[in-house]
């Protein structure tokens, strides 16, 4: 049950907010209708006189130079105070909730954090609908990690959307950053913690709120600036009280503090927890470390945290500035030491690989760091479905939908980033000539901008050799259906074939596959050839061979009282074959979906609302003269759909002129505008054809839903707009 505060707060203020600001906001255009096309679909068509005046976007919410949505912080404490959620706020509002994970974060197991710190932060990230950045910055080794730490040196750093959702789809918790700094943020320290107990408490409830509000899972509080010992003295009750709050209104909530200020109010970098800085600790979830530790420095930290050794975070600073025990290639040496004693560790900017090496090697280099780190990061499990990925990172140099290419250029959207696979070297036990090696792949994909590849080697001694690409945690349902689409590269007659572990095995009854040995619990499921009636959306293609080579096998499993453990993928020698094979796969999906969840109706995406309506004049290229006048068109589009049914929502256009009483265009194919992961989306600098005396130009707007199994949803159930213009009066 959710209990009353900031929730309740949060929602009330919106709200009135919003009342408040709709008019100017989210009002319609000037006349708008609602106009039946088809037995099942409607159109909210919306009329427009085109007009030049300028409407000022507020610079917080919208990028100066794109007018492009972005995340923001809060650079001063007057802000912080003063910010209640918005109209605007909502676009940077994080769509995955954090997923279920095993072992829980709560768990006494060592845990891995990463503090992300890149060249001030807010670069390409910030940008909420995704860019056109080329060779950006990319973290895909998620199964590894537990917390990630948004870090950047404004006083409230607000993690941008996309690194949120990211991190929640793989079950790592999100965490913002309020720091104070050099005398400013002393004086800023002194304001709210050296007063009574309103001041503080006032900070911690806006901290609270705004975790809530952007859903995600907490803070990191690093304080490096002196304080007075009121200041000092209130430290502890402001910790205990910003983690009660948390805890109460996010689940799971985190509050750490950094090693810094001691007892007295002093800036003394301890590398350690000790009884100088012991009552920080004590006040909160966690004690992030100083990065110049030894190890006579953990020796004696087990005595001081006792049972609460996995609260600390020892840091590694990844540059391996001043005297560190390892950082850069060798930071596996400071992961040693700190697992032999039992403590979690917080590795800080190991975006090292991305802003010192080439960029063109940057794939290579960060698998190589997280290669080498690999023995000491045990990897969590996803505990929910329905599963489903395709290895997209987020970018790419051209975008594909189901195997058809859709655009070509550079793009990078961390929120379209999909759950990762744990990427490792597998070799057979016993065998030194066998292997399967994993790699992230832009230069094909079956859905989004980019693959998984994996090469390996049969050696003749064995029949196949198999690789763990996940690890799960999932207490299945009676019967799920599984999907994996794949191309083998080259000539090759290797087989490809999905393959799972369950575990209960005293009570797992596992029906309708082939068990690969009497007391192996790794099974290869049967092929599902016939699909129901109901489930042809999801399986249409199963068994066939596809655009651009690849192919979908489809999978049903009949289960029950099992827990699903692992999904591996195994090659096989064909038939006769006695010579070692090579060979080099690609995966373009894998989907574990429950049965019964793909029997229910889709709901239908509703009210889409075209706003905020801005014209410019396009100038034309000077080749480009006698081409007919054009013009750019920004706007905003809302609609309603329950967001928990959603994996994103797929934004298209198609544009045309008329005369409003011919009624819609024909048949058009719709060009994809981007990806939004709320229910709105901003419109930016679409080119559109003036319209010409006596007519109408007209743009249509189509919301495709995305649903969480991952098939395409037919247009009916697509949501739609259409924006009649005319010119403007003389």
């Amino acid at each position: 049950m959710e209990t009353a505060g900031p929730r309740t707060r949060a929602a009330a203020r919106l709200g009135a907010h919003a009342t408040r600001e709709e008019q100017r906001k989210r009002r319609p255009v000037r006349r708008w209708q609602r106009r039946r096309i088809g037995e099942e679909q409607e159109e909210a068509v919306f009329r427009e006189v085109v007009s030049f005046t300028r409407d000022p976007l507020p610079a917080r919410y919208y990028d100066k130079d794109t007018t492009k949505p972005i995340s923001f912080y809060l650079p001063s404490l007057e802000e912080l105070l003063a910010w209640t959620p918005d109209a605007e706020d909502s676009f940077n509002v994080a769509l995955e909730p954090l997923k279920c994970r095993q072992p829980p974060l709560s768990s006494q197991r060592p845990r891995t954090l990463l503090c992300h710190d890149m060249m001030g932060g807010y670069l390409d990230d910030k940008f909420i609908q995704g860019s056109a950045a080329q060779n950006p910055y990319c973290f895909y080794h998620w199964q590894c990690i537990d917390i990630f730490v948004y870090f950047s040196h404004h006083l409230v750093t607000i993690p941008p959307v996309g690194w949120t959702n990211a991190a929640h789809r793989h079950g790592v918790c999100v965490l913002g950053t309020f720091i104070a700094e050099w005398k400013e943020g002393g004086r800023l320290c002194e304001a709210f913690l050296a007063g009574d107990e309103r001041s503080y408490q006032a900070v911690a409830d806006q901290l609270v709120l705004i975790a809530q509000f952007f859903r995600f899972d907490g803070w990191l509080i690093n304080i490096e600036s002196s304080l007075s010992l009121a200041a000092v003295g209130n430290v502890p009750p402001f910790l205990r009280y910003l983690s009660t709050q948390l805890c109460r209104q996010v689940p799971g909530g985190l509050v750490l503090w950094y090693d810094s200020v001691v007892s007295s109010g002093q800036v003394k970098w301890q590398n350690e927890l000790n009884e100088q800085n012991r009552i920080f600790f004590d006040s909160c979830d966690g004690f992030f470390t100083n990065y110049n530790w030894q190890k006579e420095h953990l020796d004696r930290m087990v005595a001081q945290a006792g049972e609460r050794r996995a609260d600390v975070y020892v840091g590694v600073d990844v540059f391996a500035r001043g005297n560190v025990v390892g950082g850069q290639f060798d930071t596996h040496k400071s992961l040693e030491l700190i697992r032999k004693h039992g403590f979690s560790a917080a590795l800080f900017a190991p975006g090292w690989v991305y802003e010192c090496l080439e960029k063109r090697d940057f794939f290579q280099n960060q698998d190589k760091f997280w290669g080498l780190l690999g023995r000491y990061l045990p990897p969590h499990s996803i505990c929910s479905l329905p599963f489903v990925t395709s290895f997209c990172l987020g970018m790419g140099t051209r975008r594909v939908c189901y195997g058809q290419e859709e655009a070509v250029g550079p793009w990078y959207h961390p929120s379209a980033q999909e759950i990762q696979p744990l990427f490792a070297e597998q070799r057979p036990e016993g065998d030194g000539q066998g292997w399967v090696k994993t790699h992230c792949c832009l230069a094909d994909a079956w859905n989004g901008g980019s693959s998984l590849l994996l090469r390996g080697v049969i050696p003749p001694e064995v029949g196949h050799v198999a690789v763990r690409l996940f690890s799960l945690h999932v207490p299945v349902p009676p019967k799920i259906f599984l999907s994996m689409v794949y191309k083998l590269e080259g000539p090759s007659d290797v087989g490809v074939a999905l393959e799972l572990t369950t575990g209960d095995a005293g009570s797992c009854h596992v029906g309708g596959i082939s068990t690969l040995s009497e007391t192996s619990s790794r099974h290869s499921p049967r092929p599902l050839r016939v699909p129901p009636t109901k489930l042809a959306r999801w399986v249409g293609h199963c068994g066939q061979q596809l655009s651009g080579g690849w192919v979908q096998r489809c999978y049903e499993v009949n289960l029950q009282g099992c827990v699903l453990q692992d999904l591996w993928v195994s090659f096989s020698r064909p038939p006769g074959s006695r010579e070692q094979e090579a060979f080099v796969c690609r995966l373009g999906e894998l989907q574990v979906v429950d049965a019964n969840s793909l029997l229910r109706p889709l709901p239908r995406v509703q009210a889409v609302s075209v706003s905020r309506v801005r014209w410019q004049r396009d100038a034309p290229e000077e080749e480009e003269e006698q081409r007919p006048a054009r013009l750019r068109l920004s706007c905003a589009l809302h609609w309603s759909y329950p967001l928990s049914h959603v994996r994103c929502f797929r934004i298209h256009c198609c544009r045309a002129t008329g005369s409003p009483a011919e009624g819609p265009p024909g048949p058009e194919k719709p060009a994809l505008l981007g990806l939004a992961f709320v229910n709105q989306y901003r419109v930016v600098d679409l080119a559109v054809a003036a319209a010409g005396p006596g007519t109408d130009g007209r743009v249509e707007f189509l919301v495709e839903p995305v649903p969480r199994e991952g098939f395409l949803v037919p247009k009916a159930e697509w949501g739609r707009a259409a924006l009649l213009y005319s010119g403007p009066h003389t």
